[in-house]
Formats: C-alpha cells, structure tokens, sequence
C-alpha cells in the first residue's frame, strides 16, 4: 500500500513537473509570438522609412543629373566666348543643352558677373536650346534675382574664406531655381551664374507624386507619404488621397536638404498590415499550440530536452541577429551623418571633406562585406547556392584578386605580398566563390592581427594538386579551437579577440564553397605567431608550356608579371 502510495505520488510529481513544464513552455510561445509580431512590425516600419530614402535619393539625383560633369569642363572660355560670340564654348554649349531640354526646367539663364539681374531693365542671357542659341533678355523670372544672389553671396564668401580649389559653386533657392556659379580657379574669381528655373509642377506631379504611388501603393499598404511645403503649411502630393493630413500621424519626415529647402517628405503608418495579419491567424496558432501540448503531455521527457536544444539555439540566432542588427546599423548611421553633414554645407574645408568621403568610402565597404556575407549564408541554408564552375589559370586567379583588393589592405596598415607558383595550372573553380573565399580568409587576418600586420598569399602546384596559402602574423587560434573554427556561429571567445567584432559565419561559407568546389581546406596556426590556411584544388592541366613563354617575355622586358614575389 505504501508502495503504491509512493508510486501515485511520484507519477502526480511527474505530471506537475510536466503540467508545469509545458505550460511554461506555451507561455513562452505565445510570448514568442506577440514578441515576432511587434519585431515584424518594427522592421515594416524601418522598411518603409529606407524606401522613402530611396524616393529621396533618385528625386536629388534627377535634378543633378543633367548638371553633373561640369566641374570637369575648362570653364575659363565662357568668359571670351559670350562676350565675343554671345555663345558658350563647345563643350559647355553641349553640356547646357542637355539640361535645357530637361523637363525638370522652365529655362536656363546666364548671369555674367558684374550684371545684377535685380535692377529693372538689366539684361541677361536665355539660352534657347531649340535653335542652341545665347540671347540677351530683360524678359526674364524675378526668381532670377534671388537665385543669384544667394549664389553669389556663397561664392564670394567661400572664395575669400579659404583656397575654394572647384571650378563651380552650386547653390538653391528653395524649389524655384538652381544657381551654378563657375569660378576661374586660376584668377579665383566668379566668371557668371548659370541659373536652372525649376518646373514646379512638373517636379511634384510627374516626378515625386509617381514615386509615391509606386513605392507605397495605397490599395496594399496602410503606410501614408505627404510631400509637405512646411513654409505654406500644404500638401503638395500623397500616396493616399483618402487619409487626410494629420500631425499625429506622423512618424518619420526627411528632408531634400537644400535642394527643395521648404519641402519634406512625411510618413505615417495608420495600421499595421502585419498586425493585420498576425491577428487573423494568432487563434488558429494558439489551437495548433494547444494540439501541441496534448502531444507534449504523451512525450515529456523528449519535449523536454528537444525544447531545451531549440531554446539555446534561439538564443544564439536571437544574439546573432542583435549582433548583425547593431553591425549593420553602425556603418549606416556613419554614413548617413557624414552625407548629412556635406549636404548642408557645415563641412567645406578640403581636407574634412576628403576624411568624411573616407568615412562614407569605408563604412560602405565594410556595409557591402557583411551584406555579401549574410546572402551566402541565406543561399548556403536554403540550398540556392549556384555554382559556374570554369577552368582556370590558378597564378591568374589568385593575381587578379591581389591586384583588385591591394589597396583596400594596404590602407589598413597592412603589407600585402603574393608569390606564384613557379609551375601554374588550370583548377575547376567557380570564380565567385573563389572571391569570396579569399575575402573571408583576408578579412580575418585583418580583423586578428595586432602589432605585426602581413597578410601573404602563395601558390604552390604538385602534380595532382594546387594549393593556395594565406598566411598572416595576426594573434592565432589556440589549439582546442581549431577543430570548431569552421561550424557555423562559432567565435574563438578569449581575451586576445574579446573586442573583436565578428559573427561566426565567414569560416563557415570558406568551408562549405571549398566543398562545393571539389576543394579541401586546412588550417595552421600557433597563437602569437600567425595562422596559415591552405586551400586545396585538383589539378586538370599543368601549364608549363605558358609558364615557359611567360619567362620568355620577362626576359625580353615585355612583362614582370610572373616574378617570385609581388609586394
């Protein structure tokens, strides 16, 4: 009876412990799921905002469109050639067409310097495209004056503020004009203004409306755009007509800088379609967790330790998308500041324009790295990864990658040499992965390198096999690591790379496009000293007959392409 007892008690402790478990479980689902919804939601929103971006970026790029290669013209003529001829030089006649014909613009004026279009009956000079020809005016806009006087207020402050070293000088007057001053560089002085007239209306109902309507279709998104002239306080355009303007709405506005100075655009999001969604089907995930939890009560001890290995590997992905979210937020936001900060006009010394544009350059091609890496990631997992595998000259393929990243690596302080093989051969490869392998490899051996920073490539051939090296005299990976280096989230975790960011992928892609290409690879390494990973390649041909001539032409001096060593 005691026995029994003892029994009915245990199986009762059991069954709470499983009650207990699995209802714990189901919480942390249904929180799970509330939890996906509001992230859904949150990077809808980030979706929309980065398209409105987008809309930004091609109206600005519109505008300048026709206007860009002038800085690179000889600008000096204009000043002989109107004068003279009542005509611009070839060069900038052909260039001013193209913007004449634009529809962006009403007409193309030019103000030598000296005339002041604000004084009645001044003349200045319209441009015909139709007949390509310069005419004197009095007959022309009163934004005119506005436009060349902010113009040339700009020039002349920035000629006399420092060494101006640009041959134009480009400057807005809201909306209504766009006023390119050309400089004589050598004389640094304003030779006249060129003044664009904007087509107002064309801009708003032809170019920005249509961008709205494609971008944010009203009949499948809840998401509202106005186009705001925030100095007369109206909408100009709307992806929705139907949801009238409102405040309270808005969540997000960007501005066209000083391009359109008065307007912005504004979004606001009235429902969100992914809620929408997850509303309809969040019963029908709560009755196929409830068919769950019978199932769990029959399989307890197996839910449980199932449950337990997918907790931790949520956890792990969950840290992993945190990770590459705040990675991927860093170079963006870098960028977007230092765009910002040269868009307005606060940086104009040369120098901090050059350090922002290396800013811009190199959070771009860190941004661009880790994009490339997490899609070989998404094609490797949903098994889309494409091969098109080639026959190639290994010394080749291997130069051609040193030459197009040299300077990349060396800027980041690192000596960059590469040593061919002395008999080369043709290997099956894909290009692309090979490129990408090699990037991953290189990648590291920058981020792991401290004091001593060498990365050197070298090629070795056998007669079945091909090898390629990497080495570097970065900090090392301690023994014990070494058989893990190439699982997927993997990190070697210790105080020598505890700052250093990373996500444990890129050996991982190594490993699995070294497979998908018939390759091995290996990897040495003792920690203070550097790591050497080798990469293996069959062999189809030996090339000893173009090693051959390739000596032959360093001989005769034709080509230094296949010495023992490039540095």
């Amino acid at each position: 009876m005691k026995n029994k007892f003892n029994n009915k008690a245990f199986r009762w402790i059991l069954l709470l412990v499983g009650v207990t478990a699995i209802l714990s479980l189901t919480g942390i689902n249904v929180y799970m799921l509330y939890d996906i919804r509001h992230n859904m939601e949150d990077g809808e929103e980030k979706r929309q905002v980065a398209l409105l971006e987008e809309i930004v970026d091609k109206v600005r790029d519109q505008v300048y469109s026709p206007f860009r290669g002038f800085n690179k013209l000889e600008l000096e003529p204009i000043e002989y050639t109107v004068k003279e001829d009542g005509a611009f030089p070839a060069q900038v006649q052909e260039k001013i067409m193209g913007a004449a014909q634009s529809p962006l613009f009403d007409g193309i004026y030019y103000t030598p310097e000296g005339v002041d279009p604000c004084i009645d009956n001044t003349q200045i000079y319209a441009f015909n495209y139709r007949d390509n020809s310069l005419n004197l005016t009095s007959d022309y806009p009163s934004t005119i004056c506005d436009g060349v006087g902010l113009a040339r207020t700009k020039a002349r402050i920035e000629l006399n503020s420092f060494d101006y070293r640009w041959n134009t000088n480009t400057e807005f007057d809201a909306h209504r004009t766009m006023n390119i001053g050309f400089i004589n560089l050598k004389e640094n002085r304003v030779i006249g203004y060129l003044t664009a007239t904007m087509n107002r209306e064309y801009i708003i109902n032809d170019v920005i409306a249509p961008y709205l309507d494609a971008y944010f279709d009203s009949t499948k998104t809840n998401t509202v755009v106005w186009l705001y002239d925030w100095a007369n306080d109206n909408v100009l355009a709307t992806n929705n007509e139907g949801i009238t303007y409102d405040a309270d709405l808005v969540e997000t506005r960007l501005r066209f800088g000083r391009m359109f100075d008065n307007w912005n655009l504004k979004i606001g999001f009235k429902g969100s379609q992914v809620a929408s969604m997850y509303g309809d089907t969040f019963i029908k995930n709560i009755v196929v967790l409830g068919f769950a939890v019978l199932l769990l009560l029959g399989a307890l001890f197996f839910m449980f330790f199932a449950s337990q290995k997918e907790r931790e590997l949520y956890q792990r992905q969950a840290g992993f998308l945190a990770n590459v979210t705040h990675e991927l937020k860093t170079p963006l936001a870098v960028m977007q500041a230092a765009g910002e900060n040269i868009a307005d006009g606060r940086v104009t010394e040369p120098s901090r324009l050059q350090q922002y544009g290396n800013h811009i350059y190199n959070e771009s091609v860190r941004l661009r790295r880790m994009i490339e890496k997490l899609l070989d990631v998404a094609k490797t997992d949903s098994g889309q990864t494409m091969l098109k595998a080639a026959p190639h000259e290994i010394n080749d393929l291997v130069r051609a990658y040193v030459q197009q990243n040299r300077d990349y690596i060396e800027q980041k302080g690192f000596k960059f040499t590469f040593k061919p093989a002395v008999v080369s051969a043709l290997i099956m490869v894909d290009l692309d992965s090979i490129e990408t392998i090699l990037n991953n490899l290189t990648e590291n051996a920058i981020k792991y390198s401290a004091d001593k920073k060498a990365i050197r490539i070298v090629v070795e051939t056998e007669t079945d096999l091909a090898r390629i090296h990497v080495k570097d005299a970065g900090i090392g990976i301690p023994k014990k690591h070494l058989k893990n280096i190439f699982k997927k989230f993997y990190r070697v975790e210790d105080s020598l790379n505890a700052k250093t960011k990373g996500h444990g992928l890129g050996l991982s892609i190594v490993h699995n496009l070294m497979e998908l290409n018939a390759g091995k690879i290996s990897v040495k390494s003792e920690v203070g000293i550097g790591t050497t990973f080798t990469l293996e390649f069959p062999i189809l041909v030996r090339e000893e007959k173009t090693l051959k001539a390739s000596k032959n032409r360093i001989i005769s001096g034709e080509n230094t392409v296949e010495s023992t060593e490039y540095v």
